[in-house]
């Protein structure tokens, strides 16, 4: 979106007062939330995949515009949880939303509304709104639709899906959008810009993630191996960047012109998922590594060197020290 684009979207600077603050994108896993967050930032921040389950943290993406600066944070998916870590992946949403000034629900339009989408309802109005006499909710944050996937919808079958999600919840407002075709995108943001409070800027206008480099790579690692093995890949997938070492000089400390080394442990939960990871010849970490060489020189600001290892960490995914030593 171009500076002229964001004028016409939001008003000149002068005409309104500053607008900043966290939007909690929520929704079933696999509806859209981190393929919405990356086309509204304008670059890859989160691994977005058919893959339900695939956003494993709370990845906030920045937004900067004339006069306002939004701040995405893309939640895992709220879910009933089967291991430790599906429950600490509940436990992090709790803490995305406690943060929030603003909540967009994501509902695909091309599915029905489900138990799912109850369960997330029924969850924010415990956590933000209030039931009057009359039987309705009153928000303390604006609840706004966000209504995905639209080109799977003719005309009509649309306005049907509006009418049934106005129905579903008091949203403040409804939104249709196709993220993966830049629909309506521009409306999206101007939707939720107008419901932020008013506010200082937070980040530089510069930076479009609060993720660490560290966490960056070790996501777009996670992310490339999903789509390198598409469902052959064990969900129990975790990468850690263990180290970033630049090239300097061993006595003084100095740096000098070199590649950048990113040392990555990749961890399954058996010795049988390792070659699966790996592949024949090495051939999948091979083509991860060529797939990611751009993003990671850009990460680290030249030209790097992914030097990539597969562990075992047997069910880690339920040992809570396990859990801790991968940042979960």
């Amino acid at each position: 979106m171009t500076m002229s684009e964001r004028d016409a979207t939001h008003g000149t600077a002068q005409e309104r007062p500053y607008r900043s603050g966290f939007v909690a994108v929520v929704g079933r896993p696999n509806v859209g939330k981190s393929t919405l967050i990356n086309a509204l930032i304008g670059t890859r921040i989160a691994i977005a995949s058919s893959r339900p389950e695939t956003t494993r943290k709370a990845i906030r993406g920045v937004l900067t515009l004339d006069g306002a600066q939004m701040v995405l944070v893309d939640t895992p998916g709220i879910h009933r949880p089967r291991t430790l870590l599906g429950q600490r992946l509940n436990d992090v949403v709790d803490e995305s939303l406690a943060d929030s000034d603003e909540i967009a629900f994501l509902l695909p339009a091309d599915q029905e509304i489900g138990p799912g989408d109850r369960r997330i309802l029924s969850r924010l109005r415990s956590q933000f709104a209030t039931k009057s006499g009359d039987g309705t909710f009153i928000w303390k944050v604006p609840l706004i639709a966000i209504v995905t996937k639209i080109d799977a919808l003719d005309r009509s079958q649309l306005i049907d899906k509006l009418i049934e999600i106005d129905g579903f919840a008091d949203f403040a407002d409804i939104v249709p959008v196709s993220a993966l075709k830049d629909d309506n995108l521009a409306e999206v943001t101007k939707v939720l810009v107008e419901h932020l409070p008013e506010g200082p800027q937070m980040y530089p206008a510069e930076q479009i993630t609060e993720e660490s480099p560290a966490d960056e790579i070790a996501e777009l690692v996670r992310g490339a191996f999903l789509e390198e093995l598409h469902d052959e890949l064990p969900h129990s997938l975790a990468v850690v960047v263990d180290a970033i070492e630049r090239p300097q000089d061993n006595e003084t400390g100095e740096g000098y012109a070199g590649k950048t080394h990113v040392l990555v442990s990749i961890y399954v939960e058996r010795d049988s998922q390792k070659p699966i990871i790996i592949g024949h010849k090495a051939e999948h970490l091979v083509r991860v590594k060529k797939r990611l060489r751009t993003a990671v020189n850009r990460i680290v600001g030249g030209k790097a060197v992914l030097d990539m290892h597969v562990k075992v960490a047997k069910n880690w995914q339920s040992d809570p020290k396990k859990l801790d030593r991968l940042g979960f």
